[in-house]
This record gives structure tokens, C-alpha cells and sequence, in this order.
């Protein structure tokens, strides 16, 4: 019965909507690694996110949103009429995902079903060229706006209460390079791939910051802020400041990983065409 069992579970597997290596050893040994001439086709870019039921997003080379299941299971794929660069997204509202598309000055909402229902114009609600954006927990949009140097915390349903904070007030006079925007547990992540990230409250009020250089993108586990580099997963405990790495299994080409991302359970590697599934310790 165990055999059989197996058996259809790995025929499962095959199916799955794109390269789903599962991992079942403390060695990371692979044990499917299935080909899907169809699925493979499709390029992902390094642009995903995780809700809080480890489902997956991804965004391809083609600006496709794509979403699989803690399973690597398909589920649906949004792909707009117009097509425009998904330069963030953000999924933990499963209610209100959150796509910033930066060469159209825009972002669009959908629901759980990857179906649109909202696209809010940034030209309507202030001046300059916005590099990066979140969405805030109360709703309201946090922007980086690249032409004043200056950070927003938009307000949508009452545009007089939105906020601008003067960066250039704030921050030393030197080279920026602002890549990642994000608001987690009432504090703002401002990313900077020359000199770390700049971490405010939620008022935009400065606070300090964190000499992670080097990065485009970070994460969120927990209390822990974690990123990719030097073929680790880095991990920095946002209160007790305490840091650690776990290392990626030597089966990995480290070369052509796009990003990872952390569920409660598995850590998730994203290659140009694969989704790989590890499971944390």
C-alpha cells in the first residue's frame, strides 16, 4: 500500500506546472526533479512574494503574475491586457495584492483569484517619478520618490492627509541607489543597494540604519529580516539584532538563482525556469 501511495503521489508531481525538486533529508538530497516541456518555457523573473498560506508568486520575464500553492502545485496566472514592468509585489494581504508597475507609474490591486479590482494612478496623488512602493498595513501607500528624494505615505481615500517626508533632510549627502520598499511590523525598510537599508517608523520618522549593502531585494520571517548572498540565506533578528546564515544545498547552481523566499515550513529557490522546495529546519 506504502508502494502504491507513492507511486501516485509521484505521478502527481509530474504535473505540477513547472520544475518541483522536493527535498526530504537534512542533506537536501533532490528526489523529483520533473521536466515539463510546456511550463518550461516560461522565464521567472527575481519578483515574488508569499502569502500566509505559503502560496507562491512569481512574475516572468513577460511581466505574467503566476501563483502556485506551498506544494509548487499551479493555481493561476494574471496576465492584463496591457502589459507593464512588475517592479514590486506583495501578496500577505491575500485580499489586496499589491503590483507596482514602475514604467507605468502605477498600481494595481487584485484579489485571491489573481482577478483586478482597483489601479490607482501615482501621477494622481503626487508629483515625481516613484522608484519604489508598499503597501502599508492601514491601507494607505508608502512611495520613494526619486525626483524630490523624498518619502510618501499616500492616503487614498483622503489625499490631503498624505505625508512627505524630505529625505535629503534626513539622510547623509552622498550616492543612492533605492531598489526595495517595504513596511513590516510597523516599521518602513527602505532599501539602498550602496549603503544598506534605512529603517523608519510608521510616521516615516527615522530611526537607523542596518549596513546590508549589496542587495536588491529582502525578506521577512517572523522577527527575522533575511536575504541572499554569498550562496547563503542571511538572517538578521530584528530586536535582539542577532545574526546567522544557513547555507544552500551544494545540489544548488547557485549561478542562476533569481531570489529566495521562506514559508513557516520550507525555504523556496527561484531559477530562471525552476521553483525549488527545501524544508527548513
Amino acid at each position: 500500500m506504502k508502494r502504491k501511495k507513492n507511486l501516485r503521489v509521484y505521478k502527481g508531481l509530474i504535473s505540477l506546472g513547472l520544475w518541483l525538486a522536493l527535498v526530504g533529508s537534512s542533506k537536501a538530497q533532490i528526489i523529483v526533479n520533473q521536466r515539463n516541456p510546456i511550463i518550461d518555457k516560461v522565464s521567472f523573473s527575481g519578483v515574488v512574494s508569499i502569502d500566509r498560506q505559503d502560496n507562491i508568486y512569481l512574475t516572468d520575464q513577460k511581466n505574467n503574475l503566476h501563483k502556485y500553492d506551498a506544494s509548487g502545485k499551479f493555481i493561476s496566472t494574471f496576465s492584463p491586457p496591457v502589459l507593464g514592468h512588475i517592479a514590486s509585489l506583495e501578496a500577505w494581504n491575500t485580499a489586496k495584492i499589491f503590483l507596482f508597475y514602475d514604467d507605468q507609474q502605477s498600481i494595481t490591486f487584485l484579489d485571491r483569484f489573481l482577478a483586478p479590482f482597483s489601479t490607482v494612478r501615482l501621477g494622481d496623488q503626487v508629483d515625481g517619478i516613484i522608484k519604489a512602493a508598499s503597501l502599508a498595513s492601514d491601507n494607505k501607500i508608502w512611495a520613494f520618490n526619486e525626483s524630490n528624494f523624498s518619502l510618501h505615505k499616500i492616503d487614498l481615500q483622503f489625499p490631503e492627509a498624505t505625508r512627505t517626508i524630505p529625505l535629503d533632510l534626513i539622510l547623509p549627502k552622498q550616492q543612492y541607489d533605492f531598489r526595495f520598499l517595504r513596511e513590516y511590523q510597523n516599521k518602513v525598510f527602505l532599501l539602498d543597494k550602496l549603503s544598506g537599508i534605512y529603517v523608519f517608523d510608521n510616521l516615516g520618522t527615522y530611526q537607523k540604519r542596518l549596513p546590508f549593502s549589496g542587495l536588491n531585494y529582502v525578506g521577512f520571517r517572523g522577527d527575522e529580516l533575511y536575504y541572499l548572498a554569498n550562496n547563503q540565506v542571511h538572517f538578521f533578528h530584528l530586536y535582539t539584532l542577532q545574526e546567522r546564515t544557513v547555507d544552500l544545498p551544494t545540489s544548488q547552481n547557485t549561478t542562476t538563482i533569481k531570489q529566495v523566499i521562506l514559508g513557516d515550513a520550507n525555504m523556496y529557490v527561484i531559477n530562471d525556469s525552476a521553483l525549488t522546495i527545501l524544508p527548513l529546519k
